[in-house]
């Protein structure tokens, strides 16, 4: 081998050692050095060749360190790179827009596994139906243009290029794969939402996604989901091993998802169920276990819906208490007077639309008072003009009163339509409190029971506490004896059966937030009004209480029996035996006979 000459200083290199392309130069020598470069036309590197005949050797080793460091830091950067920035190429692009169902779901679910840089933007222009394709390319359009799908470069698609049709199930897919790419995303709301639209949907071809998933997650909570997604897309794996983990993994899960997919793999083998024995076992073990934990949900929430109810018909009683128990009118139009409440209430609604919107989630504190006062102005009217003559006669109240309710009924109609109208419910009112898994407690149901409870706390004290109670308890109990004592009894039995119409209202204005409103809407109250305040005692507050609330979680314990209609049924047989062994109800009133 020949030696590699030594530059030292000044010294200049030979031609021949130039065209032998082999030379040295010490790093570490203090001086500077330079070489001579030839200038004739047989350099062995013109690309070497500068334009002066000499170069420092110290600007060259600069030159050389500089391409080095370059060259290291691409490696560092191609070692580091995750594996979800690797482009998506065009031939995988194209399998997964054109071809049939099975082919084009194989290679998505593929590259979904990947985790492909340039999927996500494929994808969300799918959904969006918003790709053609031709023989060999796809082709997106974006901002009124067309680019290639695969490298995002400018590209118009030929005129023999065809449009992407998904059906149902490859918008399935499509979907899944997208909420699959959002589990990395870095906001955790996201990453929420995306586990919550794959469950149902995992496949064992995710495994290897959410594995990663899973080893990039930080918050707790959202880890376990994604161990629970694992379990789920494990249970349809190859392995009978592996599906037996699975289920035993989901057998601590306390998700609704999670006993329906049981139960479908506990099918028979010939409607597409789990054929292995010791697979079977496991997963009915799992699905026992998963059904005793939702349980207990299911009877909490049962117990809701009942107070939830019991406390409806409380407020809707509430009124008939006062107007049927103290004062012994059979108002047939009280849940006419419900309706006017609730109708108030999508007055004042339109009314804060149109001039108060910033404030709209407040329109509800002005429509508990605006109800309140409807209702009461109505029943005023009402018991000036024809109840004062009818005391006493029940029967022609009874006429009466279901007269002017269908004459209500036509009034409603005339002003506000035959149709429904739509109440919103306050920002602050729409949502729930999720307790567990299967038992959302809606934020909506939790402000009626509250109300109810205000509401009976007030007219407790107003009836008990004031003068104005006094003077209603004396006038219903002893109409001439209070007259006597200087009682205008006309005017107390006024406002009396305003406050019982009042009350009606306030229902109407609860009623309006979990419901529709519309003309007929007292129709559905009034018997079970009746029915309340007549199994609780008449006159009496404490038993329309316990009537209402027992009443309501009675009849949701029959509805998942028997369903909605014969529950009615069955709780009418009920109220009927009981009044025939019980007349006075549960509460009956103290007195002496004479």
């Amino acid at each position: 081998m020949r030696p590699v000459p030594t530059l030292h200083k000044r010294e200049r290199l030979a031609p021949s050692a130039w065209a032998d392309g082999a030379f040295f130069c010490p790093w570490f020598e203090p001086a500077a050095c330079s070489f001579a470069m030839p200038t004739s036309h047989n350099d062995p590197d013109p690309m070497l060749r500068p334009s002066a005949h000499t170069l420092s050797i110290p600007a060259a080793r600069s030159r050389r360190g500089l391409l080095a460091l370059i060259a290291l830091a691409a490696l560092l950067l191609a070692a580091l790179l995750p594996r979800a920035a690797w482009a998506l190429t065009a031939q995988q692009a194209h399998a997964i827009a054109a071809g049939d169902n099975d082919a084009r779901i194989a290679a998505l679910q593929s590259a979904v596994a990947a985790g492909d840089a340039r999927l996500a933007p494929l994808i969300q222009a799918l959904l969006d139906d918003a790709v053609k394709v031709d023989e060999q390319r796809a082709y997106v359009l974006r901002e009124g243009s067309y680019v290639e799908a695969a490298t995002g470069q400018p590209a118009q698609p030929p005129e023999t290029a065809e449009d992407v049709v998904n059906n149902n199930r490859m918008r399935g897919e499509l979907e899944a794969a997208l909420a699959a790419l959002n589990l990395f995303s870095a906001d955790t709301t996201a990453r929420r939402a995306a586990i919550a639209d794959l469950k149902g949907k995992v496949t064992p071809a995710m495994l290897p996604l959410l594995e990663r998933a899973a080893a990039q997650e930080t918050d707790d909570r959202l880890k376990a989901e994604l161990s629970q997604l694992r379990a789920m897309a494990g249970i349809t794996a190859e392995a009978a091993d592996q599906r037996i983990a699975a289920a035993r993994e989901l057998a601590g899960s306390d998700d609704p998802a999670i006993r329906n997919l049981l139960t479908e793999r506990l099918a028979p083998a010939a409607d597409g169920g789990e054929a292995d024995p010791a697979v079977r076992r496991a997963l009915q073990q799992a699905l026992d276990a998963v059904t005793t934990r939702l349980a207990w949900g299911e009877r909490a929430g049962v117990a809701f819906t009942g107070i939830s109810l019991g406390s409806i018909l409380l407020l809707a009683a509430l009124g008939l208490a006062i107007t049927y128990g103290l004062m012994g009118v059979i108002n047939m139009a009280h849940g006419e007077l419900i309706m006017i409440g609730a109708y108030a209430t999508f007055a004042v609604q339109n009314a804060f639309r149109a001039w108060l919107p910033q404030a709209f989630d407040w329109y509800i504190a002005a429509a508990i008072p605006a109800s309140f006062l409807t209702a009461a102005l109505v029943g005023a009217v009402l018991e000036r003009t024809v109840i004062r003559w009818l005391y006493g006669r029940p029967l022609e109240t009874l006429l009466a009163t279901w007269g002017i309710s269908l004459v209500l009924m036509q009034g409603v109609r005339s002003l506000f339509g035959a149709q429904n109208v739509q109440v919103e419910n306050p920002g602050w009112l729409t949502g729930g409190v999720q307790v567990m898994s299967n038992l959302t407690l809606p934020y909506n149901r939790l402000a009626i029971i509250a109300f109810a409870a205000l509401v009976l706390v007030g007219m407790t004290l107003l009836i008990a506490r004031t003068r104005l109670g006094l003077f209603v308890r004396g006038v219903t109990q002893n109409r001439p004896m209070a007259a006597c004592m200087g009682v205008n009894t006309a005017r107390i039995d006024t406002l009396a059966f305003a406050l019982g119409a009042g009350i009606a209202g306030l229902a109407g204005c609860a009623l309006s937030q979990v419901g529709n409103v519309g003309p007929d809407l007292g129709q559905g109250y009034i018997v079970d009004s009746f029915m309340v305040v007549v199994t609780g005692g008449v006159g009496q507050i404490a038993g329309t209480v316990y009537a209402a609330l027992g009443l309501g979680v009675i009849n949701k314990l029959l509805e998942g029996w028997s369903g909605a209609v014969l529950a009615k049924i069955m709780v009418l047989v009920l109220i009927v035996v009981f009044i025939q062994k019980r007349p006075q109800g549960l509460f009956a009133l103290k007195g002496r006979e004479a």
